[in-house]
């Protein structure tokens, strides 16, 4: 009796208007994020660019999150949260505008580059709004049910391309209204979201760096991983001679793991603790590396992909959850930025490195830098785990 009154007390905790209108504009923004990395590299392969380049494209995005994020804290005590957000999608969809105008690889290197610089406070400051919002024990279904829609919204971007293909304007028409549907979801929960700051003014991403050195880890090697993934299954897959709507399918199904099993993964995290189920997504992520080249030409590639996609974003996930859980105010907002910036790291570390080893010794660089960095971070966290038992 004492659970269930328990259960129903924290329901009514929620706050359900505006945690839905957050996760709504995330998944819009998601579906042109989720569009934007495999139409780039579709139409590159088809000017004949090679797999370095791809990747280095690639990488410009996660660069222009790197340049903007340590001034994200700043910009929010000076200019407002949501003034920045709404501004930032409208600046995404003009640029979207600007890829499909231009039609040339080279042009897109700069384009992507500042897409980067305005997607970040979106991404920075939803994910604030979102741990503020989350009571603490209910924080990992609700930051599951957050990653699943967005992971929705990614799954999207891919599938949409299935449907109308990647030549013309439609595949950028869809990234554009995306956008631009984020600009006024924003500007509708507006009023209801929390404030960004406690009394101490804004933290420097420089004061919460040293904080939380493998949380940082986690989400430089989730990036990593992801990333170069979007960006070079469809390379790795054209060495087999899939088609390329099967790739964008396969794609998609990567994805769509995060929808299915985020809420589950936030429930474990609860169950557990979050740093418990980050460690166990990055022994999964290591394991569904070593099966890819194993999986890659049989039908058990599809569920192999649908559990690798979940369980490499949950690592992001978990440390996401890990940061709400021990900040708040200005060092949640220092930490989500700094999040952001940790992002683009892994951004521009990870689709270039892997073309590049892909280049240099053959099509299987691919699986064998998605399990070096997953050892990366086991062995880092097995040290830090090591380090804090000596020190107590």
């Amino acid at each position: 009796m004492n659970i269930v009154r328990n259960e129903a007390e924290l329901s009514a905790d929620v706050p359900w208007v505006p945690i839905l209108g957050v996760i709504a504009t995330v998944s819009v923004f998601a579906i042109a994020q989720g569009l934007s990395y495999p139409l780039f590299t579709f139409l590159m392969q088809k000017q004949g660019m090679p797999p370095a380049l791809i990747g280095l494209s690639a990488a410009m995005t996660p660069l222009g999150l790197i340049a903007s994020a340590p001034f994200v804290p700043w910009l929010v005590q000076k200019v407002g949260a949501t003034r920045i957000v709404v501004s930032c999608a409208l600046a995404a969809g003009v640029l979207f505008l600007l890829v499909g105008s231009l039609q040339n690889a080279f042009a897109w290197f700069v384009l992507r580059f500042l897409i980067g610089i305005v997607i970040d406070p979106l991404y920075v400051l939803s994910e604030v709004w979102m741990l503020s919002l989350a009571p603490p024990s209910r924080r990992g279904r609700l930051m599951g049910i957050y990653t699943a829609i967005i992971g929705a919204g990614f799954a999207a971007g891919p599938f949409s391309l299935m449907v109308v293909g990647t030549d013309g304007w439609p595949p950028f028409a869809i990234g554009i209204t995306a956008f631009l549907t984020c600009a006024v979801c924003l500007a509708f929960v507006a009023p209801r979201l929390p404030s960004m700051f406690d009394d101490n003014g804004h933290t420097p991403l420089s004061g919460f760096v040293r904080h939380a050195p493998a949380l940082l880890l986690a989400v430089v090697v989730s990036s990593a991983f992801e990333q170069s993934a979007f960006a070079l299954l469809p390379v790795y897959g054209a060495s087999y001679e899939i088609p390329e709507r099967i790739l964008a399918a396969l794609l998609a199904t990567m994805v769509a793991g995060n929808v299915a099993l985020q809420i589950p993964l936030g429930l474990l995290a609860e169950r557990f603790t979050a740093r418990a189920v980050m460690i166990a997504c990055a022994v999964a992520s290591l394991a569904g590396a070593a099966l890819l080249p194993v999986l890659i030409e049989t039908p058990a590639i599809w569920p192999m992909l649908f559990v690798l996609g979940a369980v490499s974003y949950g690592i992001y996930t978990m440390a996401l959850i890990e940061l709400g859980n021990r900040f708040s105010g200005s060092m949640l907002v220092a930490g989500n930025a700094a999040f952001g910036l940790m992002w683009g790291l892994g951004g521009i570390a990870g689709p270039p490195g892997a073309g590049s080893v892909m280049q240099f010794v053959g099509i299987q660089g691919l699986p064998v830098l998605l399990g070096v960095l997953c050892v990366v971070l086991i062995g880092f966290a097995g040290l830090r785990a090591w380090q804090r038992r000596n020190e107590a």
